[in-house]
């Protein structure tokens, strides 16, 4: 019974998405509720590339990949990806058609709400101890979750309710994550002084700084950490080493200058930080799938 209500919830979700982003294309269309946000698609094989912040992506139609470092997830309907610190993410649609397109809802999370809401939790839930965990998972969703979502999401057609009743609503969403299965990363988010909220200080850091070299053992230092410590509490929680981190923040910036600011490759590769053309050519291609004027010709083609 539990399992068709949640189908249930997931329809009737996927059908207000559809609604709101029916005719307006493919891509990611912003709300007038500022967090929220839908992602629709209707061709599988679509590659997503960028920088997530802290969020929440509830799956309601379709299937979709996500690949984070070295793991590769892959989630559908009625299912979630949270993200808990700044993270490259490289997404693809598994299933999707025109008829029935991928939809996803997007919820953007704010670690001083998350932070209010853990003060107020009974101590035995906001004192509990912090082990070493992810910077994202994949989970999935219960009825308590699924109704927040629809009902935030039925507030757009009541727009004069957006400004009262959007925050109550969105605060029960984190109070939902909060107690949930995956309750310990969450709480991470924003608890002061834990391994997560550390790590992603430094994170803020990198992507300040992504063009100039960096060493480990001053990243180590600056999240009070011995190297070895770091290293292995940055892959946990990233599932990539810091200067994998640092490569996929600058080819990523490498390619928005290609192709918003109509840089070449070479001046791409020198703004970004990269001495060696030939070495930004491959692993330009690891990421993207295809060298940079090929793969930038092919954007500006299908755009």
């Amino acid at each position: 019974m539990t399992d068709e209500l949640i189908a249930d919830r997931c329809r009737e979700l996927a059908a207000l998405v559809n609604r709101y982003t029916d005719g307006k294309g493919n891509g990611f269309h912003q709300t007038s509720i500022a967090p929220l946000g839908f992602n629709r698609e209707s061709l599988t094989g679509t590659m997503l590339h960028g920088v997530s912040t802290p969020m929440l992506a509830i799956v309601v139609q379709g299937k979709k990949g996500a690949a984070l470092g070295e793991e590769i997830y892959r989630y559908g309907e009625a299912q979630y990806l949270l993200i808990s610190v700044d993270q490259p993410i490289n997404g693809f649609i598994i299933e999707a058609t025109p008829d029935r397109p991928y939809l996803g809802f997007k919820l953007d999370l704010d670690p001083r709400e998350l932070c209010e809401i853990i003060a107020i939790q009974t101590p035995a839930i906001a004192g509990k101890k912090e082990t070493s965990v992810r910077g994202f998972f994949t989970s999935t969703a219960d009825i308590s979750l699924l109704d927040c979502a629809l009902r935030l999401t039925r507030l757009l057609d009541t727009p004069q309710d957006i400004p009262i009743l959007a925050p109550m609503m969105i605060r029960e969403i984190y109070y939902r994550l909060l107690i949930g299965e995956q309750s310990e990363a969450v709480r991470q988010i924003a608890t002061s002084g834990s391994k997560m909220q550390r790590i992603a200080a430094v994170i803020q850091g990198i992507k300040v700084d992504f063009t100039k070299p960096m060493r480990v053992a001053d990243l180590a230092e600056q999240a009070s950490m011995s190297p070895s410590s770091f290293h292995h509490h940055f892959k946990r929680v990233t599932s990539m080493s810091p200067l994998q981190y640092q490569k996929q923040l600058r080819l990523l910036e490498a390619r928005r200058l290609m192709l918003a600011e109509n840089n070449n490759a070479i001046t791409a590769a020198d703004r970004v930080g990269y001495e060696s053309p030939s070495q930004f050519s491959r692993e330009y291609a690891r990421l993207f799938g295809a060298p940079p004027i090929q793969d930038i010709e092919r954007l500006l083609s299908t755009g």
